[in-house]
């Protein structure tokens, strides 16, 4: 049984499994309509086995529906271990390198079941609103803030992200920019491009025993905050909750006193309202003179223009951006005022290092994101197992087995609202449920049982 979202409103339909039958209700339609999501959301799939007496049980196919009617579009050069997991499913997969205009965009999503993006594809209201047939979204990516998860989640459209996986690829990343400012190596390094011998050692610096402030002491900024010490750093942080310290480091009570008192500046946060333009002029003229900025989280930020105004009268001695407030749609000369009106201010100053959002661009971390996304997707299409969703309520029941011959699996996704479950149980009340599990995050609640004869 599933609640499909259609036209604002809620339909419903009992699914039933090709190895066992549930008898219908006259409430209940057993006809999907040309506005609801494919059955598959609500379905079994392919389940893990389970041991009993000792011995591991024959997992159990449970897919009413043929695994090659499901249609998966993966869009910006999704890793070929993440294609390889759909593929292996039997799933029909269409890959392309790049992102899709919206109008574009929306003309190819219409027929897919699955979508799987990174950074740069927008799934707005009016894209998803032509998603017929979509259940799910794969972002093959930390952030979820390209996808507009509430109307997602007003629709029963799950949204899969990798949180951990590019952690050590950002961390590191920003160790080797720290060191890079701390020698002006990037203007070396172009001056002698250019033909012109220029050694230095004004302004110049070692890292080790200067201090370095971490804003936002999540999985990047813990790592980072484990590497810098190992360089002979001091390391001070600010989150908005109370965290355990790894190593020396020290949380300080604000934002201010972080700034103040740290030689180096990184910034790890989401996109957040409270975020946009999080270090402006009144940050910048905090921090210590001569100090540097790195932002590696979020475009928004921080506030350019005032960053371009503090590189200048020499407040920021250097700085490392690899996000930005507009950011193109694929590789190629875009980085200009066109995208961003101060970009050519910008790229005129010294000492600054600016990369095209390549945090997470090393090899093993695209690998990891792609087998952690493309199995999260497995198990929602196959199981309804939603553990690591960002817009639903993470449920997950264990695995059916051959020795449960008349056994299915029901996936029930609707408002949070008093009396639903009640008249879920009334409707289930003629079977056995061998197994039952439901939780709500929000306005919307998921159930998922296992029931049988």
């Amino acid at each position: 049984m599933e609640i499909i979202p259609q036209n604002g409103g809620f339909s419903e339909r009992l699914i039933t499994s090709s190895l066992g039958r549930v008898s219908s209700t006259p409430s209940l339609s057993n006809s999907p309509t040309g506005h609801s999501h494919p059955s598959s959301l609500s379905k079994g799939g392919m389940l893990l086995p389970r041991s009993i007496t000792g011995v591991a049980a024959k997992a159990k196919q449970l897919k009413p529906f043929a695994t090659e009617d499901i249609r998966i579009l993966l869009l910006e050069n999704i890793n070929q271990t993440g294609r390889d997991i759909l593929a292996r499913q039997g799933y029909q997969v269409e890959f392309l390198k790049t992102s899709l205009p919206e109008d574009e965009l929306i003309q190819k999503i219409r027929d897919v079941h699955v979508i799987g993006i990174r950074s740069k594809t927008m799934l707005t209201a009016r894209v998803l609103r032509e998603a017929k047939n979509l259940i799910v979204i794969g972002c093959f990516c930390i952030g979820t803030n390209q996808v507009d998860t509430q109307y997602a989640s007003k629709n029963g459209i799950a949204v899969f992200n990798s949180p951990f996986s590019n952690s050590r690829s950002v961390a590191e990343l920003v160790i080797g920019e720290i060191i890079t400012l701390a020698r002006q190596l990037g203007d070396r390094s172009n001056e002698l491009h250019r033909g012109t011998w220029n050694k230095v050692s004004t302004g110049c610096w070692e890292i080790r025993g200067k201090t370095l402030g971490i804003i936002g002491y999540g999985h990047i900024g813990s790592q980072l905050s484990v590497l810098a010490e190992a360089m002979g750093m001091s390391v001070i942080f600010y989150d908005t909750v109370y965290l355990m310290a790894l190593g020396t480091a020290k949380q300080v009570p604000n934002l201010q006193a972080l700034l103040q008192s740290a030689d180096f500046v990184t910034c790890h946060v989401p996109e957040l309202p409270e975020t946009k333009n999080m270090i402006s002029k009144q940050e910048f003229n905090s921090m210590k003179n001569g100090s540097y900025l790195i932002n590696a989280s979020r475009g928004s930020v921080v506030d350019i223009p005032a960053l371009i105004d503090a590189m200048r009268t020499g407040r920021v001695a250097g700085a490392a951006l690899d996000v930005f407030p507009a950011e193109p749609g694929g590789n190629g000369d875009y980085f200009l005022n066109d995208l961003n009106p101060w970009a050519e201010d910008l790229r005129s100053l010294k000492n600054i290092i600016l990369t095209p959002h390549i945090g997470g661009s090393t090899e093993e971390a695209q690998i990891a994101i792609g087998i952690e996304v493309s199995e999260a997707l497995v198990r929602y299409v196959n199981e309804g197992n939603t553990l690591g969703a960002v817009n639903m309520p993470e449920v997950s029941l264990r695995s059916m087995t051959m020795d449960e011959p008349n056994h299915v699996r029901v996936v029930y996704v609707h408002h949070n609202v008093p009396g639903v479950l009640r008249e879920v149980n009334e409707i289930l009340g003629g079977h056995n449920v061998d197994k039952q599990m439901t939780d709500s995050r929000g306005d919307v609640a998921y159930l998922l049982a296992d029931i049988s004869d």
